[in-house]
């Protein structure tokens, strides 16, 4: 039996015992997770900005966001609704007779997170995949991201404390390190991984969900991969705020070097007075941000490479470009500007450029506007900038944006997502694998569910969630009416 075979069974062994922990055991669980993360805050801060070149606030905001989402999911499963727990009673005097039957959400099983690059804290080893796979019942295996090895290995020793402390069986959560293309292959591939959650760039989630599907019983892979997050810039706006327009996009481009899978890449609007002096305007904001480190090497190398492919497209115009030459591994914060009708003549301007780059697309009229929208694949944010005349004046832009997203913005940067019920941190593909679930907010944790149908059992052979007595207290569906008390 080789490393992975051990890892694997452990974790089935551990997914067996989690899997009956009652909501207020999980929720217990991750609260301890998030206590042990916080008391070693410094350590662990003072760790990741060693190897990641962020600097120490953000670091401290990222850590606080992490013990925030266990913490969502603490109060989720503590309260119990979830489960989606739906009834439907028997009526013997039906011809034929009507059954019994009762269904709800249980986890799939053991669960493969890949730990991202730009958030070592959350959206890796105890990040949102993690967090939302525990509350659901499923263990889980964390391939740790080496750009981040030290920080990685620190935060799950918090995680190791706290299932301790906790009384949880010890491989319930479990650590690799190594290379994705040999260890993360063969943790997808094991006959007893049940899940994947990864974020990070396309090619890394599809070779993933090639890996997947080409087993002999495929698993779901929600892989987040790639967006460039076109905004819209409508001409009321333009003409009354393009200077405070191209103030909040300059940061929001270059927020940490642009290394956010929200960063706005791709800004549309129709040919104008107001545009040309928003570009004037954006270019001016831009040349005076100065130049950071990357995260490593390599996000810095394909950052250069990607934005020099992108400069030497036929048609492209480099408008403004940082006025300080970059260091060793510091990123060069880029605008440029392209003719809509090149634009989709060329698929290499729908490309993600990772890193403090956008491009504005200038359109003949809205018609091109459209077109250009339509010619896009699927993204994890799309906006629009606009006023109240902007907006009831332009209802199908909106319209087609929400078929291209899986949030629309209105007025504001898509940088920053906010971790909560309603929000939703997916969309359709290539953004990620499957745009109908979110890697942020509580919901992510229908990724690891499934729902399955008690049929004629005894009230006593039940799980709890589905006796008549509701003794968890919770919402339930019964007989196609919400209800939470006893039937």
């Amino acid at each position: 039996m080789n490393d992975m075979d051990i890892i694997m069974q452990n974790a089935r062994a551990a997914f067996d015992s989690y899997k009956t922990f009652s909501g207020i055991q999980k929720a217990s669980f991750l609260r301890k997770v998030a206590e042990e993360i916080e008391a070693a805050r410094e350590t662990l801060v003072n760790t990741a900005n060693e190897e990641t070149n962020l600097p120490l606030p953000r670091l401290n905001g990222e850590l606080t966001r992490t013990t925030n989402q266990l913490k969502l999911f603490a109060n989720l499963v503590e309260e119990g609704s979830w489960v989606e727990a739906a009834i439907d009673t028997a009526d013997k005097n039906r011809t034929p007779p009507k059954p019994d039957t009762r269904k709800m959400l249980l986890p799939v099983g053991p669960v493969v997170v890949f730990g991202a690059s730009n958030f070592p804290f959350a959206f890796s080893t105890a990040g949102g995949d993690t967090a939302s796979a525990l509350a659901s019942g499923s263990s889980v295996v964390i391939k740790g991201h080496s750009a981040h090895a030290k920080t990685s290995a620190l935060v799950f020793g918090a995680i190791q404390k706290a299932i301790e402390s906790a009384g949880v069986h010890k491989y319930t959560v479990q650590h690799v390190l190594g290379s994705g293309s040999t260890v993360g292959a063969a943790l997808v591939q094991h006959p007893l991984t049940a899940g994947v959650g990864f974020t990070g760039s396309f090619s890394g989630g599809k070779a993933l969900w090639d890996l997947a599907n080409k087993r002999e019983r495929p698993i779901p892979v929600f892989a987040e991969m790639s967006s460039i997050n076109p905004v819209v810039l409508l001409e009321d706006t333009l003409q009354k705020n393009a200077a405070a327009i191209a103030k909040s996009y300059a940061a929001s481009i270059t927020l940490g070097m642009g290394q956010f899978c929200t960063n706005p890449g791709l800004l549309l609007a129709v040919k104008s007075n107001a545009l040309n002096d928003f570009i004037v305007s954006l270019g001016k904001e831009i040349e005076q941000v100065l130049p950071q480190k990357m995260l490593h090497s390599g996000i810095h190398a394909s950052y250069s490479k990607g934005l020099e492919a992108a400069l030497i497209q036929k048609g492209i115009e480099k408008v403004a470009q940082s006025e300080k030459q970059p260091a060793v591994e510091e990123a060069f914060p880029t605008i440029a500007k392209v003719a809509a009708g090149i634009f989709m003549t060329n698929p290499h301007f729908r490309e993600e450029v990772f890193g403090p780059y956008s491009l504005v697309v200038v359109c003949d009229d809205k018609n091109q506007l459209k077109e250009v929208l339509s010619s896009l694949q699927g993204q994890l944010t799309t906006t629009v900038m606009g006023t109240d005349d902007d907006i009831r004046d332009n209802s199908d832009i909106i319209a087609l944006q929400t078929t291209l997203a899986g949030r629309i913005i209105l007025n504001d940067v898509p940088t920053g997502v906010e971790v909560c019920a309603s929000m939703v941190h997916g969309g359709p593909f290539p953004a990620t694998t499957d745009g109908r679930y979110t890697s942020v907010g509580s919901t992510a944790i229908k990724r690891w569910v499934r729902p399955v149908c008690f049929q004629g059992f005894k009230d006593d052979m039940l799980p709890d969630a589905l006796k008549d007595n509701n003794p968890l207290n919770i919402w339930r569906i019964v007989n196609n009416e919400w209800k939470k008390g006893s039937i």
